[in-house]
């Protein structure tokens, strides 16, 4: 009985070393000496502030940030980014927000995409606004609504179409509202990477999973 116990428990830790091994340290040998390329720039105080309402608003839970192997997927082909991410396009990011899930479209390339500020805030104000279909959550609480004209120095209102905003009141985004797209728009990874770099192949790669 006690032979088996210890089999049992050698067993097990061999499962666990090996998952560590394939998991943990190989991975972190492999990506030692992976350095940044030449883009992109490291995060402004703002959009680090935007990267951190990003993550505390659950945009990850439905948003990726990956374009994976356009031999083994469509990504390129949607017009999500114009190559693979590479290790090095992540260097700057701590935590990443790779993600799993794309209830929405893949975002690592969302300021290429869509450059537009305008856009942008519209968007978390009201997502239907500019397409129907969308089942994006509003994030009003990002925004404040005031009497009409009460707008400090050079605070703008947020241009709503006809009918989507309150009566007789305007919207102004506030500080947060303007951090994130600030955020949004710095997710540019379009840039040439070096042929080591793309060597190292996509972080996402073959075995990223999620809704499309």
């Amino acid at each position: 009985m006690m032979t088996r116990v210890w089999l049992i428990a050698l067993g097990a830790f061999a499962i666990m070393a090996s998952a560590m091994a394939l998991l943990v340290f190989i991975p972190q040998a492999m990506l030692a000496d992976v350095q940044a390329a030449e883009a992109p720039p490291r995060y402004t105080e703002r959009q680090l502030r935007g990267r951190e309402l990003y993550i505390a608003n659950g945009c990850i839970y439905c948003h990726s940030q990956q374009v994976r192997d356009p031999a083994f997927t469509t990504d390129v082909d949607r017009g999500w980014g114009t190559r693979a991410t590479v290790p090095a396009d992540y260097v700057h990011d701590e935590p990443h927000l790779l993600g799993t899930m794309r209830t929405g479209p893949d975002l690592i390339n969302v300021g290429q995409r869509l450059p537009s500020v305008e856009w942008h805030l519209l968007h978390l104000y009201d997502p239907r606004a500019l397409n129907e279909w969308s089942t994006m959550p509003r994030f009003t609480w990002l925004f404040e609504e005031r009497a009409e004209g009460q707008l400090a120095p050079g605070e703008k209102p947020l241009a709503i179409p006809a009918g989507r905003g309150p009566a007789g009141r305007i919207v102004v985004p506030t500080a947060d509202a303007h951090a994130l797209v600030d955020y949004l728009i710095s997710l540019n990874r379009t840039y040439p990477v070096s042929d080591t770099n793309r060597t190292m192949k996509t972080i996402g790669g073959r075995g990223s999973h999620g809704n499309e």
